[in-house]
Protein backbone atom coordinates (compact mmCIF):
# COMPACT_ATOMS: atom_id res chain seq x y z
CA UNK A 1 0.00 0.00 0.00
CA UNK A 2 1.19 3.28 -0.61
CA UNK A 3 1.45 6.03 1.80
CA UNK A 4 -1.14 7.96 0.14
CA UNK A 5 -3.42 5.13 -0.10
CA UNK A 6 -2.71 4.39 3.46
CA UNK A 7 -3.49 8.03 4.72
CA UNK A 8 -7.20 7.69 2.55
CA UNK A 9 -7.93 4.20 3.73
CA UNK A 10 -7.59 6.15 7.26
CA UNK A 11 -9.81 8.79 6.44
CA UNK A 12 -6.58 11.61 7.43
CA UNK A 13 -6.98 14.25 5.44
CA UNK A 14 -3.41 16.22 6.85
CA UNK A 15 -2.84 19.70 6.51
CA UNK A 16 0.08 19.07 4.27
CA UNK A 17 1.55 16.29 2.13
CA UNK A 18 4.53 15.52 0.14
CA UNK A 19 6.02 12.64 -2.26
CA UNK A 20 4.47 8.99 -1.90
CA UNK A 21 6.25 5.68 -0.93
CA UNK A 22 5.29 2.08 -0.64
CA UNK A 23 4.97 1.49 3.16
CA UNK A 24 5.90 -2.15 4.18
CA UNK A 25 5.87 -1.57 7.80
CA UNK A 26 4.98 1.36 10.94
CA UNK A 27 6.88 1.85 13.73
CA UNK A 28 7.49 4.77 16.35
CA UNK A 29 10.98 3.98 17.25
CA UNK A 30 13.58 5.02 14.79
CA UNK A 31 15.99 1.74 15.38
CA UNK A 32 13.51 -0.69 14.71
CA UNK A 33 12.63 1.18 10.92
CA UNK A 34 13.91 -0.96 8.49
CA UNK A 35 13.26 -0.56 4.07
CA UNK A 36 9.82 0.84 3.53
CA UNK A 37 8.85 1.50 7.19
CA UNK A 38 6.71 4.81 7.88
CA UNK A 39 7.87 6.18 10.77
CA UNK A 40 5.31 8.21 12.79
CA UNK A 41 6.75 10.67 15.08
CA UNK A 42 5.00 10.55 18.14
CA UNK A 43 4.58 13.96 20.37
CA UNK A 44 5.44 13.78 23.62
CA UNK A 45 8.02 11.33 24.26
CA UNK A 46 10.97 11.75 26.19
CA UNK A 47 13.39 13.32 23.81
CA UNK A 48 11.46 15.27 20.63
CA UNK A 49 10.76 12.13 18.08
CA UNK A 50 10.96 14.40 15.16
CA UNK A 51 14.52 14.76 15.75
CA UNK A 52 15.46 10.90 15.24
CA UNK A 53 14.27 11.16 11.36
CA UNK A 54 17.62 11.47 9.95
CA UNK A 55 18.03 7.81 12.14
CA UNK A 56 15.00 6.63 10.36
CA UNK A 57 15.96 7.43 7.42
CA UNK A 58 19.01 6.02 7.25
CA UNK A 59 17.51 2.83 8.85
CA UNK A 60 15.13 2.26 5.58
CA UNK A 61 12.30 4.10 5.89
CA UNK A 62 10.21 5.79 2.77
CA UNK A 63 7.87 7.81 4.67
CA UNK A 64 6.91 9.93 8.05
CA UNK A 65 3.79 10.84 9.88
CA UNK A 66 4.59 14.41 11.67
CA UNK A 67 3.35 16.75 14.08
CA UNK A 68 5.23 19.98 13.32
CA UNK A 69 6.43 22.60 10.33
CA UNK A 70 9.81 21.84 11.32
CA UNK A 71 9.11 17.85 11.44
CA UNK A 72 8.07 17.99 7.78
CA UNK A 73 10.81 20.37 6.78
CA UNK A 74 13.22 17.58 7.77
CA UNK A 75 11.41 14.82 6.55
CA UNK A 76 11.48 16.49 3.26
CA UNK A 77 15.19 17.30 3.00
CA UNK A 78 15.84 13.63 3.87
CA UNK A 79 13.63 12.69 0.86
CA UNK A 80 10.73 11.16 2.64
CA UNK A 81 7.54 11.45 1.74
CA UNK A 82 5.78 13.41 4.75
CA UNK A 83 2.41 14.06 5.96
CA UNK A 84 1.68 16.90 8.17
CA UNK A 85 -0.84 16.17 11.39
CA UNK A 86 -1.09 19.24 13.91
CA UNK A 87 -0.45 17.81 17.26
CA UNK A 88 -4.04 19.54 18.56
CA UNK A 89 -6.17 17.73 20.66
CA UNK A 90 -6.43 14.46 19.91
CA UNK A 91 -6.05 14.56 15.87
CA UNK A 92 -2.13 13.47 15.96
CA UNK A 93 -3.35 10.19 18.67
CA UNK A 94 -6.75 9.67 16.20
CA UNK A 95 -3.95 9.67 12.72
CA UNK A 96 -1.62 7.55 14.40
CA UNK A 97 -4.02 4.58 15.14
CA UNK A 98 -6.42 5.16 12.27
CA UNK A 99 -3.08 4.71 10.40
CA UNK A 100 -2.65 1.51 12.26
CA UNK A 101 -5.65 -0.13 12.02
CA UNK A 102 -5.61 0.17 7.99
CA UNK A 103 -2.30 -1.06 7.59
CA UNK A 104 -2.41 -4.12 9.83
CA UNK A 105 -6.23 -5.01 8.33
CA UNK A 106 -8.32 -4.47 11.50
CA UNK A 107 -6.47 -7.09 13.93
CA UNK A 108 -8.91 -7.25 16.73
CA UNK A 109 -11.59 -7.58 13.99
CA UNK A 110 -10.40 -11.55 14.06
CA UNK A 111 -10.28 -11.97 17.61
CA UNK A 112 -12.10 -11.93 20.35
CA UNK A 113 -10.85 -9.02 22.87
CA UNK A 114 -11.72 -8.94 26.16
CA UNK A 115 -10.64 -5.36 28.33
CA UNK A 116 -10.37 -5.10 31.79
CA UNK A 117 -10.20 -1.77 33.88
CA UNK A 118 -10.20 -0.69 37.50
CA UNK A 119 -8.05 0.76 40.03
CA UNK A 120 -7.52 -2.93 41.43
CA UNK A 121 -7.73 -6.55 40.15
CA UNK A 122 -7.37 -5.84 36.11
CA UNK A 123 -3.93 -7.92 36.31
CA UNK A 124 -5.23 -10.84 37.89
CA UNK A 125 -8.53 -10.91 35.88
CA UNK A 126 -6.98 -10.68 32.67
CA UNK A 127 -4.81 -13.22 33.96
CA UNK A 128 -7.12 -15.56 34.62
CA UNK A 129 -8.83 -14.60 31.78
CA UNK A 130 -6.30 -15.48 29.47
CA UNK A 131 -5.91 -19.00 31.26
CA UNK A 132 -9.59 -19.59 31.47
CA UNK A 133 -10.00 -19.09 27.57
CA UNK A 134 -7.02 -21.33 26.76
CA UNK A 135 -8.67 -24.29 28.59
CA UNK A 136 -12.13 -23.40 26.95
CA UNK A 137 -10.12 -24.28 23.67
CA UNK A 138 -8.57 -21.26 22.50
CA UNK A 139 -5.43 -19.77 21.30
CA UNK A 140 -5.38 -17.19 24.00
CA UNK A 141 -3.42 -13.94 24.21
CA UNK A 142 -2.51 -11.75 27.55
CA UNK A 143 -1.54 -7.87 27.36
CA UNK A 144 -0.82 -6.13 30.49
CA UNK A 145 1.69 -5.12 33.45
CA UNK A 146 2.90 -8.55 33.01
CA UNK A 147 3.89 -7.78 29.80
CA UNK A 148 3.13 -9.61 26.28
CA UNK A 149 1.99 -13.28 26.85
CA UNK A 150 1.47 -15.41 23.92
CA UNK A 151 1.02 -18.97 23.20
CA UNK A 152 4.56 -20.49 24.29
CA UNK A 153 5.88 -17.46 24.85
CA UNK A 154 6.09 -14.14 26.61
CA UNK A 155 7.78 -10.54 26.69
CA UNK A 156 8.36 -7.33 29.03
CA UNK A 157 7.14 -4.62 27.78
CA UNK A 158 7.76 -0.90 29.29
CA UNK A 159 3.57 0.34 29.73
CA UNK A 160 0.66 -1.97 31.01
CA UNK A 161 -1.01 -0.40 27.92
CA UNK A 162 1.50 0.45 24.96
CA UNK A 163 1.07 3.42 22.68
CA UNK A 164 -0.37 2.89 19.40
CA UNK A 165 1.75 2.67 17.22
CA UNK A 166 3.42 -0.38 19.25
CA UNK A 167 0.29 -1.68 20.23
CA UNK A 168 -1.41 -2.21 17.01
CA UNK A 169 2.14 -4.39 16.12
CA UNK A 170 1.81 -6.72 19.24
CA UNK A 171 -2.26 -6.88 17.69
CA UNK A 172 -0.97 -7.79 14.44
CA UNK A 173 1.99 -10.35 15.70
CA UNK A 174 -1.02 -11.97 17.60
CA UNK A 175 -3.53 -12.34 14.89
CA UNK A 176 -0.60 -13.39 12.27
CA UNK A 177 0.29 -16.24 15.47
CA UNK A 178 -3.02 -17.76 15.27
CA UNK A 179 -4.78 -15.75 18.86
CA UNK A 180 -8.05 -16.31 18.40
CA UNK A 181 -8.69 -14.67 22.19
CA UNK A 182 -7.14 -11.60 23.71
CA UNK A 183 -7.69 -10.53 27.18
CA UNK A 184 -5.79 -7.01 27.66
CA UNK A 185 -5.74 -4.73 30.99
CA UNK A 186 -6.87 -1.31 29.98
CA UNK A 187 -5.30 1.34 32.01
CA UNK A 188 -6.49 4.69 32.84
CA UNK A 189 -3.31 6.61 31.43
CA UNK A 190 -3.93 4.72 28.32
CA UNK A 191 -7.51 5.34 27.82
CA UNK A 192 -6.76 9.14 28.60
CA UNK A 193 -4.18 9.61 25.57
CA UNK A 194 -6.52 7.21 23.38
CA UNK A 195 -3.96 4.53 23.17
CA UNK A 196 -6.38 2.08 22.84
CA UNK A 197 -8.83 3.89 20.37
CA UNK A 198 -9.38 1.50 17.48
CA UNK A 199 -9.59 -1.68 18.89
CA UNK A 200 -12.46 -3.60 18.70
CA UNK A 201 -13.63 -4.61 22.34
CA UNK A 202 -16.26 -7.62 22.60
CA UNK A 203 -15.99 -6.99 26.69
CA UNK A 204 -14.92 -4.60 28.73
CA UNK A 205 -14.80 -5.62 32.49
CA UNK A 206 -14.85 -2.61 35.35
CA UNK A 207 -13.30 -4.23 38.33
CA UNK A 208 -13.62 -1.16 40.80
CA UNK A 209 -12.54 2.71 40.95
CA UNK A 210 -10.64 3.52 44.30
CA UNK A 211 -7.86 6.37 44.40
CA UNK A 212 -4.76 6.12 42.26
CA UNK A 213 -2.86 8.05 39.74
CA UNK A 214 -4.20 11.66 40.82
CA UNK A 215 -0.46 12.73 40.01
CA UNK A 216 -1.74 12.12 36.37
CA UNK A 217 -5.51 12.74 36.47
CA UNK A 218 -5.36 15.38 39.02
CA UNK A 219 -9.26 14.24 40.30
CA UNK A 220 -10.98 11.53 41.07
CA UNK A 221 -13.47 12.68 38.52
CA UNK A 222 -11.06 12.71 36.17
CA UNK A 223 -9.56 9.08 36.51
CA UNK A 224 -13.19 7.86 36.60
CA UNK A 225 -13.85 9.60 33.08
CA UNK A 226 -11.10 8.06 31.76
CA UNK A 227 -11.53 4.70 32.57
CA UNK A 228 -15.77 5.30 31.34
CA UNK A 229 -14.21 5.19 27.82
CA UNK A 230 -14.09 1.90 27.57
CA UNK A 231 -17.65 1.59 27.94
CA UNK A 232 -18.95 4.60 26.02
CA UNK A 233 -16.34 5.81 23.12
CA UNK A 234 -14.71 2.76 22.46
CA UNK A 235 -17.38 1.05 21.68
CA UNK A 236 -18.49 3.60 19.43
CA UNK A 237 -15.33 2.38 17.15
CA UNK A 238 -16.46 -1.37 17.14
CA UNK A 239 -18.45 -3.12 14.50
CA UNK A 240 -18.86 -6.00 16.66
CA UNK A 241 -21.87 -6.37 19.93
CA UNK A 242 -20.01 -4.94 22.92
CA UNK A 243 -21.48 -5.88 26.18
CA UNK A 244 -20.29 -4.15 29.83
CA UNK A 245 -19.69 -5.86 32.98
CA UNK A 246 -19.29 -4.33 35.98
CA UNK A 247 -19.11 -4.76 39.73
CA UNK A 248 -22.03 -3.54 40.97
CA UNK A 249 -20.59 -3.69 44.48
CA UNK A 250 -18.29 -0.68 43.90
CA UNK A 251 -20.49 2.53 43.73
CA UNK A 252 -19.24 4.11 40.44
CA UNK A 253 -20.34 0.13 38.80
CA UNK A 254 -23.57 0.50 39.97
CA UNK A 255 -23.97 4.05 38.28
CA UNK A 256 -22.33 3.27 34.90
CA UNK A 257 -24.30 0.18 34.81
CA UNK A 258 -27.34 1.83 34.99
CA UNK A 259 -26.37 4.31 32.55
CA UNK A 260 -24.18 1.82 29.94
CA UNK A 261 -25.98 2.69 26.61
CA UNK A 262 -26.44 -1.41 25.00
CA UNK A 263 -25.88 -4.71 26.59
CA UNK A 264 -24.64 -5.51 30.34
CA UNK A 265 -23.95 -7.46 33.06
CA UNK A 266 -24.14 -6.98 36.38
CA UNK A 267 -22.21 -8.90 39.42
CA UNK A 268 -21.39 -8.94 42.84
CA UNK A 269 -20.68 -10.49 46.06
CA UNK A 270 -22.86 -8.21 48.46
CA UNK A 271 -25.48 -7.09 45.98
CA UNK A 272 -28.43 -9.21 45.63
CA UNK A 273 -30.12 -7.62 42.55
CA UNK A 274 -27.05 -8.50 40.27
CA UNK A 275 -26.72 -10.70 37.14
CA UNK A 276 -23.77 -12.89 38.69
CA UNK A 277 -23.73 -13.57 42.13
CA UNK A 278 -20.13 -15.04 43.92
CA UNK A 279 -20.89 -16.40 47.59
CA UNK A 280 -17.24 -17.47 49.27
CA UNK A 281 -17.13 -20.58 51.00
CA UNK A 282 -14.09 -21.69 51.44
CA UNK A 283 -10.92 -18.77 51.81
CA UNK A 284 -7.45 -20.26 52.47
CA UNK A 285 -3.64 -19.31 51.85
CA UNK A 286 -3.96 -21.29 48.33
CA UNK A 287 -7.64 -22.23 47.14
CA UNK A 288 -11.18 -20.60 47.01
CA UNK A 289 -14.34 -22.66 47.26
CA UNK A 290 -17.23 -20.28 45.89
CA UNK A 291 -20.43 -20.67 44.77
CA UNK A 292 -21.63 -19.08 41.37
CA UNK A 293 -25.29 -18.30 40.50
CA UNK A 294 -26.00 -17.17 36.85
CA UNK A 295 -29.43 -18.78 35.77
CA UNK A 296 -28.94 -21.73 38.42
CA UNK A 297 -25.81 -22.61 40.60
CA UNK A 298 -22.48 -24.14 40.94
CA UNK A 299 -19.78 -24.78 43.38
CA UNK A 300 -16.27 -24.28 42.02
CA UNK A 301 -13.09 -24.64 44.05
CA UNK A 302 -9.98 -22.21 42.37
CA UNK A 303 -6.39 -22.54 42.90
CA UNK A 304 -6.07 -19.02 44.25
CA UNK A 305 -5.67 -17.39 47.91
CA UNK A 306 -7.09 -14.68 49.59
CA UNK A 307 -10.41 -13.28 49.79
CA UNK A 308 -9.80 -10.52 47.48
CA UNK A 309 -9.23 -13.11 45.08
CA UNK A 310 -13.11 -14.08 45.05
CA UNK A 311 -13.89 -11.18 43.55
CA UNK A 312 -11.45 -11.18 41.12
CA UNK A 313 -12.88 -14.78 39.84
CA UNK A 314 -15.85 -12.96 40.07
CA UNK A 315 -14.65 -10.28 37.48
CA UNK A 316 -12.84 -13.05 35.08
CA UNK A 317 -15.96 -15.18 35.18
CA UNK A 318 -18.64 -12.22 34.34
CA UNK A 319 -16.29 -11.10 31.34
CA UNK A 320 -16.82 -14.67 29.93
CA UNK A 321 -20.55 -14.66 30.46
CA UNK A 322 -20.90 -11.46 28.99
CA UNK A 323 -19.01 -13.02 25.98
CA UNK A 324 -21.44 -15.83 25.10
CA UNK A 325 -19.80 -18.32 27.21
CA UNK A 326 -22.07 -20.71 29.27
CA UNK A 327 -21.39 -21.11 33.50
CA UNK A 328 -21.23 -24.80 33.25
CA UNK A 329 -18.47 -25.08 30.56
CA UNK A 330 -16.77 -21.41 32.77
CA UNK A 331 -16.94 -24.05 35.81
CA UNK A 332 -15.52 -27.13 34.44
CA UNK A 333 -12.12 -25.34 33.62
CA UNK A 334 -11.75 -22.71 36.75
CA UNK A 335 -9.95 -25.02 38.85
CA UNK A 336 -6.99 -25.38 36.11
CA UNK A 337 -6.08 -21.87 36.22
CA UNK A 338 -2.54 -20.80 37.42
CA UNK A 339 -2.20 -18.30 40.65
CA UNK A 340 -0.83 -15.24 38.96
CA UNK A 341 2.92 -13.84 39.61
CA UNK A 342 3.48 -11.36 42.30
CA UNK A 343 -0.21 -11.69 43.36
CA UNK A 344 -0.70 -13.30 47.03
CA UNK A 345 1.99 -15.29 45.62
CA UNK A 346 3.69 -17.24 48.77
CA UNK A 347 7.43 -17.85 49.72
CA UNK A 348 7.08 -21.50 51.27
CA UNK A 349 9.28 -22.17 53.93
CA UNK A 350 10.26 -24.83 56.83
CA UNK A 351 9.64 -22.07 59.82
CA UNK A 352 6.19 -22.26 60.10
CA UNK A 353 5.61 -18.28 58.90
CA UNK A 354 3.28 -16.99 56.15
CA UNK A 355 5.10 -15.11 53.79
CA UNK A 356 3.14 -13.30 50.44
CA UNK A 357 4.56 -11.01 47.97
CA UNK A 358 1.89 -9.02 46.48
CA UNK A 359 1.74 -6.23 43.99
CA UNK A 360 -0.94 -3.56 46.01
CA UNK A 361 0.50 -0.04 45.80
CA UNK A 362 -2.76 1.38 46.48
CA UNK A 363 -4.77 2.12 49.53
CA UNK A 364 -7.57 0.15 48.89
CA UNK A 365 -5.49 -2.87 47.38
CA UNK A 366 -3.45 -2.77 50.88
CA UNK A 367 -6.70 -2.51 52.62
CA UNK A 368 -8.52 -6.09 50.91
CA UNK A 369 -4.73 -7.38 50.65
CA UNK A 370 -4.72 -7.67 54.60
CA UNK A 371 -8.46 -8.24 55.32
CA UNK A 372 -7.71 -11.12 52.87
CA UNK A 373 -4.27 -11.96 55.64
CA UNK A 374 -6.11 -11.60 58.72
CA UNK A 375 -8.97 -13.99 57.28
CA UNK A 376 -7.10 -16.58 57.69
CA UNK A 377 -7.00 -16.10 61.21
CA UNK A 378 -2.67 -15.28 61.57
CA UNK A 379 -1.13 -14.77 65.48
CA UNK A 380 0.15 -11.56 63.76
CA UNK A 381 0.23 -9.89 60.68
CA UNK A 382 4.10 -8.00 59.94
CA UNK A 383 3.62 -5.73 57.16
CA UNK A 384 6.76 -4.26 54.39
CA UNK A 385 5.58 -1.43 52.04
CA UNK A 386 6.51 1.53 50.64
CA UNK A 387 5.56 3.90 47.49
CA UNK A 388 6.53 5.16 44.50
CA UNK A 389 8.58 8.47 43.62
CA UNK A 390 7.25 10.70 41.38
CA UNK A 391 3.65 9.22 41.50
CA UNK A 392 0.76 10.13 43.47
CA UNK A 393 2.21 12.08 47.00
CA UNK A 394 -1.48 11.90 48.93
CA UNK A 395 -1.73 8.18 48.73
CA UNK A 396 1.54 7.82 50.72
CA UNK A 397 -0.33 8.43 54.69
CA UNK A 398 -2.96 7.03 53.40
CA UNK A 399 -1.06 3.57 52.66
CA UNK A 400 0.67 3.75 55.92
CA UNK A 401 -2.81 3.91 57.62
CA UNK A 402 -4.39 1.19 56.42
CA UNK A 403 -0.85 -0.99 56.96
CA UNK A 404 -0.71 -0.08 60.62
CA UNK A 405 -4.50 -0.51 61.43
CA UNK A 406 -4.52 -3.79 60.02
CA UNK A 407 -0.87 -4.90 61.30
CA UNK A 408 0.69 -5.81 64.80
CA UNK A 409 3.99 -4.37 63.18
CA UNK A 410 4.69 -2.23 60.26
CA UNK A 411 7.79 -1.95 58.42
CA UNK A 412 8.12 1.18 56.34
CA UNK A 413 10.67 0.95 53.67
CA UNK A 414 11.47 2.37 49.72
CA UNK A 415 9.40 0.86 47.09
CA UNK A 416 11.11 2.46 43.58
CA UNK A 417 12.40 5.89 44.91
CA UNK A 418 12.75 6.85 41.24
CA UNK A 419 14.53 10.72 40.78
CA UNK A 420 12.81 11.47 44.35
CA UNK A 421 14.89 11.93 47.68
CA UNK A 422 13.78 8.28 49.02
CA UNK A 423 14.20 9.45 52.50
CA UNK A 424 12.24 12.28 51.94
CA UNK A 425 9.16 9.80 50.89
CA UNK A 426 9.91 8.12 53.74
CA UNK A 427 9.19 11.03 55.86
CA UNK A 428 5.99 11.26 54.25
CA UNK A 429 4.72 8.16 54.52
CA UNK A 430 5.40 7.77 58.32
CA UNK A 431 3.42 10.66 58.70
CA UNK A 432 -0.16 8.24 58.17
CA UNK A 433 1.23 5.49 60.41
CA UNK A 434 -1.01 4.89 63.60
CA UNK A 435 0.85 5.95 66.96
CA UNK A 436 -0.68 3.39 68.77
CA UNK A 437 0.95 0.65 66.31
CA UNK A 438 4.31 -0.45 66.53
CA UNK A 439 6.25 0.21 63.43
CA UNK A 440 9.51 0.89 62.38
CA UNK A 441 10.99 2.39 59.67
CA UNK A 442 14.12 0.76 57.48
CA UNK A 443 15.29 2.43 54.16
CA UNK A 444 17.07 -0.25 52.48
CA UNK A 445 14.23 -2.80 51.22
CA UNK A 446 16.53 -5.83 51.56
CA UNK A 447 16.95 -4.55 55.28
CA UNK A 448 13.87 -4.08 55.74
CA UNK A 449 12.65 -7.31 54.45
CA UNK A 450 14.98 -9.06 57.00
CA UNK A 451 14.19 -7.22 59.76
CA UNK A 452 9.99 -8.56 58.99
CA UNK A 453 11.03 -12.03 58.42
CA UNK A 454 13.70 -11.95 61.53
CA UNK A 455 11.00 -10.79 64.25
CA UNK A 456 8.11 -13.23 62.51
CA UNK A 457 7.23 -16.31 64.74
CA UNK A 458 5.52 -19.34 63.76
CA UNK A 459 1.72 -18.40 62.99
CA UNK A 460 2.80 -15.20 62.13
CA UNK A 461 2.06 -13.90 58.20
CA UNK A 462 4.91 -11.54 57.10
CA UNK A 463 3.82 -9.39 53.57
CA UNK A 464 5.23 -7.79 51.36
CA UNK A 465 3.35 -5.84 49.63
CA UNK A 466 4.15 -3.23 46.73
CA UNK A 467 6.24 -4.78 43.69
CA UNK A 468 5.31 -8.08 43.15
CA UNK A 469 6.10 -9.65 40.35
CA UNK A 470 8.57 -6.81 39.64
CA UNK A 471 11.82 -7.90 39.93
CA UNK A 472 13.67 -4.56 39.84
CA UNK A 473 14.36 -0.90 42.04
CA UNK A 474 14.22 2.34 39.98
CA UNK A 475 16.61 4.17 41.52
CA UNK A 476 16.69 7.66 39.95
CA UNK A 477 15.96 6.62 35.99
CA UNK A 478 17.89 3.15 36.12
CA UNK A 479 16.61 -0.27 36.87
CA UNK A 480 18.63 -2.79 39.04
CA UNK A 481 17.80 -6.02 40.10
CA UNK A 482 15.94 -6.81 43.13
CA UNK A 483 13.07 -9.16 43.65
CA UNK A 484 11.17 -9.50 46.98
CA UNK A 485 10.91 -13.19 46.52
CA UNK A 486 14.47 -13.68 46.19
CA UNK A 487 14.83 -10.95 49.42
CA UNK A 488 12.20 -13.29 51.11
CA UNK A 489 14.59 -16.38 50.42
CA UNK A 490 17.79 -15.04 51.55
CA UNK A 491 16.26 -13.69 54.54
CA UNK A 492 14.91 -16.95 55.48
CA UNK A 493 18.46 -18.17 54.80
Amino acid sequence: MTFKHLLAEAKITPAELVGDAEVAGVTHDSRQAKSGSLFICMPGMTRESEGFIPDAKAMGAGAALVHSGEGMRLAVEQGLAAALIPHTGEMFSDAAWRVCDVFFEHPTRQMKVLGVTGTNGKTTTAWLLRDLLAHLGFRAAYLGTLGFHLPGEEREIDNTTPFAVQLYNLLAEARDKGVQALAMEASSHALAQHRLDGVEFDCGILTNITQDHLDFHGTMESYAEAKHRLFTGLPLQTQKRFVGAFNVDDPIGQRWALEQNGPSLTYGIKSSEVDLRGVPLLVAVDRIRMRLEYRGDVEVEVPLGGSYNVENTLSAVAGLLATGFHLEEIAAVLPKVRPVPGRFEAVRNDRGIGILVDYAHTPDALEKLLDSVRDLNPSRIITVFGCGGDRDRTKRPKMARAASERSELTVVTSDNPRTEDPQAILDEVKTGVDVGRESVAILDRREAVAYAIGQAKPGDVVVIAGKGHENYQILGRTKHHMDDRELAREALR
